[in-house]
């Protein structure tokens, strides 16, 4: 679990970690979520993102910005800092960064990564922060996986 907290980062940290990254001529991507239950979805996402370049940073909505975003009462489920670690701990994922806003513009403004990976429920024009990135990629979900419907399921076997 220390190697897994190390990857998480505060923007200013990983901001130099990125200066480092182009010096080294490495391709970086980021992607972001509120990754409230992780599932293969997710993971689908994530790899498929990190494939895309030679680092992967994941934004994370805090508690407060998930809450914002409309999702169910009671969410988040798990709590930031776990949300967090479990990223972390994923081969895929090179760093974990949380925000407090309810989009990452600001924080890719910061970073200006050279790929901004979302899902393909994404339009162009709907992706916040894509000015800031090299290019966007949009890519495929794994059908039939999304945390809203894994609660549902949840609830229904209780």
């Amino acid at each position: 679990m220390k190697q897994s907290r190390a990857k998480i980062k505060t923007w200013r940290r990983l901001a130099t970690l990125r200066q480092l990254w182009a010096w080294e001529g490495k391709k970086v991507v980021f992607t972001n979520g509120v990754f409230d239950i992780l599932h293969a979805g997710h993971l689908q996402v994530l790899e498929r993102a990190r494939a895309l370049g030679d680092m992967l940073i994941v934004g994370v909505n805090s508690d407060a910005s998930a809450r914002r975003l409309g999702k169910a009462k009671g969410r988040p489920i798990n709590t930031l800092k776990d949300r967090a670690v479990l990223l972390a701990a994923l081969w895929c994922v090179d760093a974990v960064v949380a925000f407090s806003e309810d989009t990452p513009e600001k924080l890719l403004s910061r970073l200006k990564p050279d790929v901004l990976v979302k899902g393909a429920d994404y339009r162009k024009g709907e992706i916040a922060g894509a000015r800031y990135a090299g290019r966007v990629a949009r890519v495929k979900l794994k059908a039939g996986y999304s945390t809203t419907g894994l609660i549902r399921r949840l609830q229904g076997m209780a």
